[in-house]
């Protein structure tokens, strides 16, 4: 009897506790829920010939975050089994929160005409530090013309931080990433950084999710549809509202006291009066506060207008000087009416201003 217990009791001494009771995704990072969202990728030419894929990574665990997230890309042409350029890149996030996700965008080795299709695989990856989510993005309406238009602030209010970002994933109707686009902000103290996007977009595009990441923190995604393309339907069209010192550099946070101008640019289609060929306008710019209710309409803190004529067709340019008198965060709205006050172009993009 006590050679069977002395036996037992060897045989616990052998059992490694710490492993046996430790959490799995702690020593074994593969057993980890996560996976590609789409087999499939989505690729794509850019403008020099280089093949872009895309596709979303998903960490589906709900305790552990992960970093180093690689994804290998075999890229094929039509005839050859063998891929013509293997390449490994990296997710867009540094580290993926727990239940949360990852667009990635890697580009071909060499501009190849001949690759035709391409295929993905999951690398090895480690267990990371979890990061906090401490960015907030605000965003204005999303205008589309010939290209998309928006403005919006990052907001960090808890320390400095650095390598920060601003992503865009475009996505089609199928919710395949298309194409991910980088705003870079860089350093950022204690306080809001405002940023613009204006460019052109493929046109399978029927949203994007919008999200920022740092060296600490991260934000949420927000998952934005895209309105359909504002279509000619008055007289004038409103575009590339900007805001310059007397400088003409064109600004996004400016200083309370300090003289700047409001700028746009409109597009006349046809004239009212086809007789004298003229048709006379006024431009209004005008600034409200943002409520600090989403569900309130920001105060009007300032109304300008310029008063034009166009000859004919074409391009004119407009001008509205702005002091700022108090600090915050505003946006600009611009119109142009007749002189009967009747609207001939539909209202401009709105843009974000930060005043400090």
């Amino acid at each position: 009897m006590q050679k069977l217990i002395l036996s037992a009791f060897l045989i616990l001494l052998l059992i490694p506790f710490t492993q046996a009771f430790s959490q799995e995704y702690s020593d074994s990072p593969f057993t980890l829920s996560v996976s590609l969202k789409n087999e499939t990728p989505f690729l794509y030419q850019d403008s020099e010939g280089y093949t872009v894929v895309v596709g979303l990574v998903e960490n589906n665990d709900s305790h552990a975050s992960i970093t180093n997230v690689m994804i290998q890309v075999n890229f094929f042409d039509d005839f050859d089994p063998n891929p013509l350029q293997v390449v490994n890149g990296h997710t867009t996030l540094q580290v993926i929160p727990p239940n949360g996700q990852s667009p990635f965008a890697i580009r071909s080795e060499t501009a190849n005409p001949n690759i035709t299709e391409a295929s993905v695989s999951l690398l090895p990856f480690n267990i990371s530090d979890p990061k906090e989510k401490k960015l907030t993005i605000i965003y204005r309406d999303v205008f589309l013309d010939s290209s998309l238009h928006f403005s919006g602030v990052l907001q960090n209010e808890i320390a400095p931080i650095s390598n920060t970002n601003v992503y865009l994933a475009f996505y089609d109707i199928f919710e395949r990433i298309l194409r991910v686009s980088t705003i870079e902000i860089g350093d950022v103290e204690s306080n809001d950084v405002a940023f613009e996007f204006d460019e052109s977009i493929d046109y399978k595009s029927v949203g994007f999710l919008l999200f920022s990441e740092s060296d600490k923190f991260y934000s949420d995604f927000i998952d934005i549809k895209i309105p359909p393309p504002q279509l000619t339907t008055k007289l004038v069209v409103i575009s590339d509202v900007t805001v310059e010192d007397t400088n003409g550099e064109k600004l996004s946070e400016l200083k309370v006291g300090s003289t700047f101008n409001i700028k746009s640019k409109t597009l006349i289609q046809f004239v009212a009066d086809q007789e004298s060929n003229e048709t006379a306008y006024t431009f209004y710019a005008q600034i409200k506060k943002t409520s600090e209710t989403p569900d309130e309409p920001g105060t009007v803190e300032f109304i300008g207008k310029f008063d034009g004529r166009f000859i004919g067709t074409g391009l004119e340019t407009q001008s509205i000087d702005w002091v700022p008198k108090q600090t915050g965060l505003f946006f600009i709205e611009t119109f142009v009416w007749d002189r009967n006050n009747v609207p001939i172009a539909d209202q401009g993009p709105f843009i974000l201003i930060l005043v400090n």
